[in-house]
């Protein structure tokens, strides 16, 4: 099949979107238009005569109101359209309908660990308990080169993650308890088969209480290092280095072994997306979750400012009024908390979502929020939290791609699925991260980052075949074929918990 010219996603729409560069004089037969404006790939076109102040839809959903007149073949964008309150209709539950599972689940190879989670990888990581930390946490890591764990050939390696938080915040407030529960969330972590805690000893996020919260782990495979006990940094990294030894023993006795799908929890993201994510990647990842969620396992939507003005699609699929109402709950926080700080939900998308063709974070966020399929949402979680249901949940996270995947993986996300049209280059540290490219261009342009292209759809491959595709990735991936992030390097420094509250 050849490439089309346009795009029609509903018969209600208002704008058409460029498949291919369009130039004025170009006529869309099949649409009854002539194009008027040159307008790029994945950019909207006025589908017909629209007025000054009238309600914009794409997916047959507002995206935004006409700030002028624009006449059919107009180029849609930031110049012509702009955001307008408008009234959701919730219907919660309504659309609401437990998944069926299959009867021959599948299986991938995984780290059984003695609390029961799989793991999709083997490593040992060196957490900082506070930013003072960092560099004896980089250099506990940086020793154990491939060279030294030649040895050890089922640990895929020795990972620092440092941060910049850790002192200078309330210890009762709002965003230590956030810290607490990502550094908690990484120690319990099926990826990990050894966690050593560092501290520099006086920060006000004292390592006994994170091993704590932490609670029962296998003997010998967490433990702790304080700077100031030990008498300084080169004493420090020392016994660091000693300390992380003694467990390699223990972690490169574990093997994979089959593991039902029921067993993975997948994060799904996005970051630098375009015109054609919603129409491409996107939606062919919400068919891959909803073929996990058959399979028994567990998928987390997160980024809660890139779903404003999508919400109503996920309460009308809540399992009960209570989820609803968290979710609900969180959009207010969202709301009272860019106030606060003298922004608005609006503020996104960014300057590259614009020039791929996204307006307004009501077209953005319907884009978003395709990658959840549609199965019926199960949860609603905080920043970090344990992620304990089975099926589709919600995590509360910001669209900054780094802080939003730390929140994952800390949930207990074991691979996480990344969608893109500009071309992200990230990768979750510890965690697997599956790159899908919304476009051919971007996959031939940036095919070393990518690992999945869902452009084809635009030329004819069927979307249960992409998404098929996706799925089998998730299975070669979580049993051991590294990602392009991973063989990049990518990771360590895009560990990234979420800073909330005053910094003093």
């Amino acid at each position: 099949m050849t490439q089309p010219t346009v795009i029609r996603l509903h018969a209600n729409d208002d704008v058409l979107i460029a498949a291919q560069q369009l130039i004025p004089g170009t006529t869309i037969d099949n649409e009854r238009v002539t194009v008027r404006d040159l307008i790029p790939s994945g950019h909207k076109m006025a589908a017909h005569d629209i007025k000054a102040g009238d309600r914009v839809r794409r997916y047959n959903q507002v995206i935004g109101f006409a700030k002028s007149d624009i006449a059919a073949g107009q180029h849609v964008h930031a110049h012509n359209l702009g955001m307008g309150e408008f009234e959701r209709d919730y219907g919660i539950g309504q659309d609401a309908h437990p998944t069926k599972l299959v009867d021959k689940p599948a299986t991938f190879k995984g780290y059984r660990r003695p609390n029961g989670k799989v793991g999709t990888r083997n490593y040992i990581a060196v957490i900082s308990s506070v930013n003072c930390s960092a560099t004896v946490t980089r250099s506990i890591a940086g020793h154990f080169t491939r060279e030294r764990l030649a040895a050890y050939p089922n640990v895929d390696g020795v990972i620092a993650l440092p941060h910049p938080l850790g002192c200078g915040i309330n210890v009762a407030g709002e965003g230590m308890q956030i810290l607490r529960r990502t550094l908690v969330g990484y120690a319990k972590h099926p990826n990990f088969a050894g966690v050593l805690f560092v501290g520099l000893g006086c920060e006000q996020n004292q390592i006994a209480p994170l091993i704590e919260m932490v609670g029962q782990h296998e003997e010998g495979m967490l433990q702790r290092l304080v700077m100031q006990e030990e008498g300084g940094t080169t004493a420090a990294i020392r016994k660091g280095i000693a300390i992380v030894e003694g467990m390699l023993d223990k972690a490169n006795a574990y093997r994979r072994e089959e593991a039902p799908v029921s067993s993975l929890i997948v994060g799904l993201n996005c970051g630098g997306s375009d015109g054609y994510s919603g129409i491409t990647a996107n939606p062919a990842l919400g068919g891959a979750s909803d073929m996990l969620i058959a399979q028994g396992g567990t998928t987390i939507l997160s980024e809660t400012p890139e779903i404003y003005g999508a919400e109503h699609l996920l309460t009308r699929r809540a399992a009960t009024p209570e989820i609803a109402q968290k979710l609900i709950d969180r959009i207010a926080w969202w709301k009272d908390y860019t106030s606060r700080t003298g922004a608005e939900m609006d503020n996104n998308p960014s300057v590259g979502n614009k020039a791929g063709g996204l307006t307004t974070i009501l077209e953005k966020s319907l884009g978003a929020v395709a990658k959840s399929g549609t199965s019926q949402l199960n949860g609603v979680y905080l920043f970090a939290e344990q992620v304990g249901a089975k099926g589709f949940v919600f995590m509360d996270t910001p669209g900054y791609d780094p802080v939003s995947a730390t929140g994952q993986a800390a949930g207990g996300a074991q691979i996480i699925c990344f969608t893109t049209g500009r071309g992200s280059a990230f990768g979750c540290a510890g965690v697997p991260t599956i790159k899908l490219a919304s476009n051919n261009a971007l996959y031939e342009r940036m095919g070393d980052d990518m690992d999945v292209n869902c452009g084809d759809l635009i030329t004819g491959t069927p979307m249960s075949v992409i998404s098929q595709r996706i799925f089998d990735a998730i299975i070669r991936h979580a049993s051991g074929e590294k990602v392009r992030s991973e063989e990049l390097g990518y990771g360590n420094d895009e560990f990234l918990p979420w800073q909330v509250g005053a910094v003093m």
